[in-house]
């Protein structure tokens, strides 16, 4: 990937929704045009005013809209940190360090990519289902929660595709977990305790049986969420032979790979030829997205 200049911005705060009684979604703008910004990548803000934070937090890209010069950024109040984040009003400023790491592959030679969330791990997978349909491809979206009331966004996510959902409750859509859902495995093989409820405003299009999913056509998953979930998910792409990306949530305080805090181990490059079968890399500077092929999660 070509790197990409980095901006320390002050942008203008327009508005900050709550969405949620754990999230709110912030939309920051600025006096010059948005610098390009590509899914999966993400920012670091400066908390101004809480005493007990001192290091920038990690936000997900979770939309950029050039033609409002807007970015937005979905974020789940977990700790004093978030919260001030939340307390923030229409003409604050945040001052905010942008684009940092690598994002999810573009499209290539995929058609039929599924795009995979659970919980504030939805939050960059809005921005890249746009940027799929704007280019043509129009993506299926699997989002999963515990309950119908801890969906996030879904009247945005279906402006860019067809959107599915299990709850682990069944309040809507599915009952389950997202690797459970007939969109993947068919009405007659899912695996057990995924038991189908009523068609809630769309939100649970169909059983799986209409040429996507249950009929192997999906070419590409790209996952952001719980690490269990990507774990299940990444098992399923590795068994059906499907191009798999996920997007780690390794704690990253500076996003420039000097703090050394969200260290993962992948595979090596030169394990082939005799080396070491791991190398250490920072997610923040080679992620957060990685290929699975990447990653250790089957070793």
């Amino acid at each position: 990937m070509i790197p990409q200049k980095k901006y320390v911005l002050d942008l203008t705060v327009k508005s900050v929704q709550r969405v949620h009684e754990r999230y709110v979604l912030i939309r920051l703008t600025d006096e010059k045009p948005l610098p390009p910004m590509l899914p999966g990548q993400f920012v670091e803000v400066r908390v101004d005013g809480s005493p007990s934070t001192f290091l920038r937090r990690p936000i997900s890209i979770n939309f950029v809209d050039y033609e409002q010069n807007e970015l937005w950024l979905l974020v789940a109040t977990v700790g004093d940190g978030t919260r001030r984040l939340a307390q923030l009003q229409a003409g604050d400023r945040l001052n905010c360090v942008l684009p940092l790491g690598n994002g999810f592959s573009p499209l290539t030679t995929h058609h039929s990519p599924l795009l995979v969330g659970g919980g504030v791990g939805v939050a960059p997978l809005l921005y890249l289902g746009k940027t799929l349909h704007d280019r043509g491809t129009e993506p299926t979206f699997l989002l999963g929660a515990r309950t119908a009331g801890d969906l996030l966004m879904l009247d945005e996510f279906k402006k860019y595709g067809r959107v599915f959902v299990t709850t682990e409750d069944g309040s809507m859509g599915e009952r389950g977990f997202v690797t459970n859902h007939t969109i993947l495995f068919g009405e007659t093989n899912r695996a057990n305790g995924a038991n189908r409820t009523n068609e809630t405003n769309g939100a649970n299009e169909a059983n799986g049986t209409n040429g996507t999913g249950a009929n192997g056509n999906f070419d590409l998953i790209q996952c952001c969420g719980p690490t269990p979930m990507m774990k299940a998910v990444a098992r399923y792409a590795s068994e059906k032979g499907i191009e798999c990306e996920v997007s780690l949530e390794n704690l990253m305080a500076c996003g420039l790979g000097a703090c050394l805090c969200c260290v993962e181990k992948v595979a090596s490059p030169d394990h082939s030829q005799g080396g070491e079968n791991y190398t250490n890399v920072c997610v923040c500077k080679e992620g957060p997205v990685f290929n699975i092929k990447r990653l250790l999660w089957q070793s």
